[in-house]
């Protein structure tokens, strides 16, 4: 599923060539995509100017003059610009200049027009990319839970997903079943640390790209080369050579040094 930095490269690909632009008209072809009637949804876009694009968490919100549309790439989703649709287009808007396309193979993504921003986004907790460090210090101490779970909780913390908290949890060297209020303020800091840095850099390099990530462009991201343990089970730690173990935690998989991130 795309994360924190592959919805934040889309949003960064994708601003500065459709803000301005005009909807011209719209069609969709997806009930699990699109969960309004889409003639209702037709009309609410149809001529509308997108005011601005910008990431909430991992919802694409593009503003309009009446309301905002909220994309959400689920697990497989793109959203391309000026691209031909292809078998799995579920949307294309028509613009005054080219087409914005949103590509699905699996429909686990969702398209919604809403007077403001969603209410389930507005729920959410505050970024991960953004979140200062006392705040941080201070969210940990107060939940009683294990970190892993904790981070991907996006009523806690909103970006942040199985790729990025492996690796954030590995940098930091702290074991995903650690109790959250457990943590002293010196490994609280260091997972801090370890996540902006991490979500940073993954920006840089447009995000990871293992399976149909893509940003708006359809250009690969390349973060994936330097995942340490994320998808490396049985291969040997960077920093240790112990082999990376995968076990499940609160229903996810989950990939760990046990030499380095030690209970």
């Amino acid at each position: 599923m795309p994360e924190l930095p592959e919805v934040e490269t889309v949003v960064r690909t994708l601003a500065p060539k459709l803000t301005g632009r005009i909807i011209v008209d719209a069609k969709f072809s997806s009930h699990h995509v699109v969960r309004q009637k889409f003639p209702e949804l037709r009309r609410r876009v149809r001529n509308q100017p997108v005011k601005s694009v910008r990431r909430h968490g991992k919802f694409i919100v593009l503003e309009l003059n009446h309301g905002v549309l909220s994309i959400h790439l689920g697990m497989t989703g793109k959203l391309l610009l000026d691209k031909e649709p292809g078998p799995y287009a579920r949307a294309v808007f028509q613009l005054d200049e080219g087409l914005l396309v949103y590509d699905d193979v699996r429909h686990f993504g969702r398209i919604e027009w809403s007077a403001g921003l969603l209410e389930r986004a507005e729920a959410l907790g505050p970024d991960a990319l953004d979140i200062p460090l006392a705040d941080f210090l201070k969210l940990l101490k107060k939940r009683n839970a294990r970190i892993k779970p904790l981070l991907l909780n996006q009523r806690f913390l909103r970006g942040m997903g199985n790729i990025y908290t492996d690796e954030a949890l590995f940098e930091s060297r702290i074991h995903p079943r650690a109790i959250a209020s457990s943590l002293s303020k010196d490994r609280g800091t260091r997972l801090h640390r370890a996540m902006v840095d991490i979500l940073a850099t993954a920006i840089r390099l447009k995000g990871s790209s293992i399976s149909d990530y893509v940003d708006a462009a359809g250009e690969k991201g390349s973060f994936q080369l330097q995942h340490q343990v994320y998808g490396r089970a049985g291969e040997p730690c960077p920093t240790c050579a112990t082999p990376v173990r995968r076990i499940v935690v609160a229903g996810r998989g989950t990939h760990y040094c046990p030499k380095c991130q030690r209970s």
